[in-house]
């Protein structure tokens, strides 16, 4: 049994962090769900920036669009939910399988929105109804004005996937804003089973901290935040409030780990993902990763739940990193990144739409 299905058997969904036209035409992700458990899928604006940006594989269909009124964002949208809709496609059966909880993909409102709480809702209704998808999620930051968003599309029905969390305090108060849209629906005598998942970026910690820290606590941090928030998320779905919700039909909001592709060249290439081995959680990532675990993957012990981080973290405390502060500046530089690649890709469809103009 390869590591990945030793993973899976554990009870950890296997998410890729990528998609490009070419790995649905030639067959890879299909072989990917086959032979390495893959379960489900994520995207974002700098994924789709290289996927059409470094191939022709999206050149007839833009070219199809070039002479049209078709704004170069909702050109984008068309290419993405095309994609994501055949990706979820194949994903279908393990979503039917696992009753919704597993075999979705995600697609990202406009990273220009993070702080536009109504501008969000809107764009993500309109695209979950443009993708009358039952396994595609929305993609919406935990900002506090993404958390406002958050609540009123669950209470709307359409399932979010919450990006750009990097705390224990971030990812919690992202699974306030889920509680308070599935408590808003119970009320309103609405179905109370609509998913969400809290998306931790990992990697993004260690980097942030290089050269600041003991060599002792080198690329320990993001899987130290990881620990706490894994610990106080299982705390939250014991409480009698979380049990009221369950009873009503309501499932947990999965905490997903993000950015679990190494960026220390001398870290071990799975160290993330054999530390993050977790049930009941999501692990995303980068497609040289994934095959990287494939090929060489350990795994060892499961993360314990009952396993306080408090200690660790205070050892970073006390080395001088501020948590909280770096949580903060690390999720407004990751929107601030999001926004860059938004624009970089809009404007890539834009360059592309004149070159391809039919003669």
């Amino acid at each position: 049994m390869n590591a990945t299905r030793q993973l899976h058997e554990l009870g950890q969904s296997l998410w890729l962090d990528n998609i490009t036209r070419a790995l649905l035409d030639s067959g890879t992700l299909a072989r990917y769900i086959r032979e390495l458990s893959v379960t489900g899928l994520t995207s974002n604006p700098t994924i789709f920036d290289q996927a059409i940006r470094n191939s022709s594989d999206y050149d007839a269909a833009i070219r199809e669009k070039a002479r049209t009124d078709v704004s170069d964002e909702a050109l984008f949208f068309e290419l993405a939910i095309a994609d994501l809709s055949r990706a979820a496609a194949l994903f279908l059966p393990v979503h039917q399988d696992s009753s919704g909880v597993d075999g979705w993909v995600s697609l990202e409102v406009s990273p220009l929105l993070a702080h536009d709480a109504a501008g969000t809702v809107a764009s993500a209704l309109a695209l979950h109804r443009q993708a009358a998808c039952p396994n595609l999620y929305i993609k919406i930051p935990g900002t506090p004005e993404g958390l406002i968003a958050i609540e009123e599309c669950i209470f709307a029905g359409v399932p979010v996937n919450v990006t750009l969390l990097f705390s224990c305090a971030q990812t919690l108060a992202a699974a306030e804003a889920y509680l308070r849209g599935i408590e808003r629906r119970v009320a309103a005598g609405l179905d109370a089973h609509v998913q969400s998942v809290a998306s931790l970026f990992i990697s993004r910690w260690d980097v942030a901290v290089k050269d600041k820290l003991p060599s002792e606590l080198s690329n320990r941090l993001g899987i130290a935040v990881a620990q706490q928030t894994y610990h106080r998320a299982q705390a939250l779905y014991s409480s009698a409030r979380w049990l009221k919700l369950s009873v009503a039909g309501a499932l947990p909001q999965q905490l997903l780990w993000a950015s679990t592709g190494v960026k220390d060249a001398g870290l071990r290439d799975t160290a993330y993902v054999e530390a993050l081995a977790a049930p009941r959680t999501i692990n995303t990532m980068p497609e040289k990763t994934l095959l990287a675990f494939a090929d060489h993957g350990h795994l060892g012990a499961p993360m314990n739940p009952d396993d306080d981080a408090a200690a660790r973290l205070a050892q970073f405390s006390a080395a001088g990193i501020d948590i909280d502060a770096l949580a903060l500046r690390l999720q407004q530089e990751g929107a601030q990144s999001f926004e860059k690649s938004w624009h970089e890709l809009i404007g890539c469809i834009h360059r592309k739409r004149a070159e391809l103009l039919p003669a």
